[in-house]
Order: C-alpha cells, then sequence, then structure tokens
C-alpha cells in the first residue's frame, strides 16, 4: 500500500496512477448532530443531560454501545461494494481533550476512530480525519458543537493553541499509516473578521508538516469552505476543500429546475456556483474535492424525485471535471442518509414522538424551513427587518440569525432535556438495544441513492 499525494489537479499513488477520491462523510459518529441521531441542540449538552439521567457507567455504557455500531467492518464493507473509496470521518475535539483539562491528551480517543480507519483499510478504502468541532466553536452553527452562535475560536489564542496541539498529536498517530489518504484540519471555518483564520492555517500546517510531511492536507475555505481568499499561494501536497450545497435542495428548497427563494436554479446555475467555488484550485492547479454536498429528503415522492435529479446533476457536474466528493452523508434517522434507521426500530419507538415534536418546532435547523411556529418566528422577523432594516450579519444574514437563537438556540436547548428524559428507568438491555438500532444490519438502505453514488 502506498501512501496518496497531489499532483497538478490529480489525486495519485506513488505509482503515479490518478485515484479519484468518491466517497461518503460519516457524521453524527464522532461528532453527532441533532438532525443525525435525534437528540436536540448541541452535542456537548446533549451528553450531559443524559449523562445526568444515567448516571456515569450506563452513560458509557450506551455510548460506547453506539459508537460501536454505528460504524462498523459491515459499513466499509457496503461502501466499497458500491465503488466507494473514501470515507471522511468527522470528529469531536472532545474525544481528545476535556476542556476542564486543556493540552491533556486522551489517547483512548482514538479508539473508534483507529477501529474505523482500519476496518476501511481491509476493504481497500481510504480514511479523511476531519476535525468538525474545535474549541470555542469555529462557526456558528450546532454541528461545530456550539452552544452560542458566536465563533469564539477566532477570538482567542488559547483556543487555537490547543488545536495545534491537538494536530500534533493526531499527525503523530497517522504519519505512517497510508490508508489514511490526510487531514481535513478545521471543518467550515468562519472567521468573520477573515483576518485570523489565513495566519492560523499557515501555522497549523506548519506543526503538521514538522511531523508528517507525506499526508495530504485538506483545508477549507472561509465561510463554510466557500471563500479562499484567505490563502495565497497553494502549499506542497495541499488540497482546498469546497463545499457545495445547493439551495434547491434544502430546507426551504423549492422546484428543481425551478425558483428557490426567488431565484432559478437549474443545472447550468449548479455549474456556475460550482465554478465560482472551485476558482481558487483551478487558478492554483490544485485538485477539487468536494468536502460536503448533497439534498435533504422529505418522505414526499414529488419532492424528493426532484433532489434526486438534482443530485445526479452534481454529480455530473464533478464527474466532468474529474473532481472527487464527498457525500454528506451515510448514517441518519432517514433525512439525508445512504443507511435509515428503521421506523419499527427501539430507537425510533423510543424516541419518535420527540423527533417529531422538534420537526414541528423546527428546533432542528438542518432540513428545517426556519419557521417552526410561524406565528411565533415570524413576527419577531418582522419586526427586526422592520426595525433594523440594515442587519445583515455574519454569515448568512439576518433570516438565519434569528432562527438560529429563537428555534436552534431557545427551543432546542430546552428540549434537550426532554431528550434525556426519554432514557429514565431504562435498563442495560434496553440501552443495549437503543443503541444496535443503528447497527447496518438492523437498517434500511435507501437503494436509488447508494445507486446514484456507485454512478458518479
Amino acid at each position: 500500500m502506498t501512501f496518496l499525494r497531489t499532483e497538478g489537479r490529480r489525486f495519485v499513488d506513488e505509482s503515479g496512477a490518478t485515484v479519484r477520491l468518491r466517497g461518503v462523510a460519516v457524521g453524527g459518529w464522532l461528532n453527532m448532530e441533532n438532525f443525525i441521531t435525534g437528540y436536540s441542540g448541541n452535542e456537548s449538552l446533549m451528553r450531559a443531560t443524559v449523562r445526568a439521567v444515567l448516571g456515569d457507567e450506563r452513560y458509557e455504557l450506551f455510548f460506547d454501545r453506539l459508537l460501536t455500531a454505528f460504524f462498523a467492518d459491515a459499513d466499509a464493507e457496503l461502501l466499497a461494494g458500491a465503488g466507494l473509496n473514501c470515507v471522511r470521518i468527522p470528529v469531536n475535539y472532545h474525544h481528545f481533550e476535556d476542556d476542564s483539562a486543556p493540552f491533556v491528551f486522551k489517547e483512548d480517543g482514538f479508539r473508534h476512530l483507529d477501529r474505523a480507519v482500519e476496518a476501511c483499510a481491509r476493504h481497500g478504502v481510504y480514511s479523511v480525519i476531519d476535525l468538525h468541532a474545535l474549541p470555542g466553536g469555529q462557526n456558528h452553527h450546532w454541528h461545530s458543537d456550539n452552544p452560542t452562535h458566536r465563533a469564539a475560536f477566532w477570538e482567542h489564542p488559547h483556543f487555537q493553541d490547543r488545536v495545534v496541539a491537538m494536530w500534533e498529536r493526531i499527525a503523530d498517530h497517522y504519519k505512517d499509516n497510508p490508508w489514511v489518504a490526510g487531514y481535513n484540519p478545521i471543518n467550515e471555518p468562519a472567521d468573520e473578521s477573515r483576518a485570523v483564520v489565513g495566519p492560523f492555517y499557515r501555522r497549523l500546517v506548519e506543526a503538521i508538516r514538522r511531523i508528517d510531511e507525506r499526508h495530504i492536507l485538506f483545508l477549507d475555505g472561509n465561510t463554510y469552505s466557500t471563500e479562499f481568499d484567505v490563502f495565497a499561494e497553494p502549499w506542497e501536497n495541499t488540497v482546498y476543500v469546497c463545499h457545495d450545497y445547493a439551495a434547491p435542495g434544502l430546507g426551504r428548497g423549492g422546484d428543481y429546475p425551478g425558483l428557490t427563494d426567488g431565484r432559478h436554479y437549474d443545472k447550468a446555475a449548479l455549474a456556475a456556483k460550482y465554478a465560482e467555488r472551485t476558482a481558487y484550485c483551478r487558478r492554483t492547479e490544485t485538485p477539487v474535492w468536494v468536502g460536503e454536498f448533497g439534498p435533504i429528503y422529505t418522505g414526499d415522492e414529488r419532492v424528493d424525485a426532484m433532489r434526486r435529479r438534482l443530485l445526479d446533476d452534481q454529480l455530473d457536474i464533478y464527474r466532468q471535471d474529474g473532481a472527487g466528493w464527498s457525500i454528506w452523508m451515510y448514517k441518519d434517522l432517514g433525512r439525508q442518509g445512504v443507511v435509515m434507521v428503521r421506523p419499527d426500530s427501539a430507537y425510533l419507538t423510543r424516541f419518535g414522538d420527540f423527533v417529531a415534536k422538534k420537526n414541528r418546532l423546527g428546533a432542528d435547523q438542518w432540513g428545517s424551513d426556519g419557521r417552526g411556529v410561524a406565528e411565533v418566528t415570524e413576527p419577531f422577523q418582522e419586526l427586526i427587518a422592520r426595525e433594523v432594516p440594515g442587519f445583515d450579519p455574519y454569515p448568512w444574514g439576518r433570516f438565519d440569525w434569528v432562527r438560529t437563537l429563537i428555534l436552534n438556540i431557545a427551543v432546542a436547548q430546552p428540549l434537550a432535556y426532554e431528550y434525556a428524559e426519554l432514557f429514565r428507568g431504562l435498563g442495560d438491555d434496553d440501552l443495549i438495544a437503543l443503541a444496535d438500532s443503528f447497527a447496518l444490519a438492523d437498517c434500511d438502505i435507501r437503494t436509488p441513492l447508494l445507486d446514484q453514488l456507485r454512478r458518479g
């Protein structure tokens, strides 16, 4: 087995043969997300509330069993059988360090990550290690385990120092493993000042390269991996990763082809946005790797058919450009995953009504139209628009700022306690059954989606 590297616009192995990295992200696993596994709010709050109900020993039983079931050898085998050759593995920094003990590295944090890397390797699948949640929050939303609406990582050198130290340990651990394609050190950075992210990337790249010169670095652009003006000339053996979500496939999406939020989208519009987001790669003659993309499914046959067409168009655009990709995502409760927890599983039997309540209230941002209970949210949206008409906050404007504060914090965080209470009174066998609901053997496969990826 040989290390991958970049050569012009290609990924190549040590013989010089082109390797087009195509795969999935295993979101919701080592970095948990509310819409993926059904809780509310951010991961740290959820874990704290569940621990308070279960106690330390039974808390560890449930979460270790869940992590074991969620991604195992059978999952890697399924992906390899579909012709995919790459798995992006999002990780929360809490696996490596506690906020109460900064700079004290937890070696046990590698246990499940190593298991996944090894399972993928057995089936000829590369891994990309993605630090998805950084201390302080490198962006403004739940997926960086951020309990606020501020990306404090960029404001405090303390957080930055911790991440440098963390990546030094991760790089040292994997430096001799050729089945790790490379490192994705910061998922979706969002530095409003645009003054910190560039210098910090230089510092972080230099720190990693002092330890590991062979692995590819996958660097996300600023503002959720959509802007690349923070980079000057490219570093050697480095990929500049774009994320390419298309508005018609998201929570407020309309018809495709057709109108979403007053704008017409068709394949030409998708291609134009992709060209804009990958312009830096073409200018610098570096490979294109779309680190995240993919529509959200609704259960409405007509809408989902349009979203499958959208996905086909995106995959065709990437294929024609020779771009690699990692679709978001592999496994969840049915909103977006290739693999879905069954509706009659122990988990959804227990938590299905809670998930439905979250959806009704718009508590999860991903997949929601951002309105929730409209008679509550719309007057506040109108108030801010009327009273502060020039308010256009970073990164996504007034509408997103309001819905984040009202729905995804003020509503979602109290619901975290309700989720935790659903664990009360359960025995060990019950907890194991809940966790095992996420094992591949007990899940359904969204076969049409898997077939689309196979062709992509």
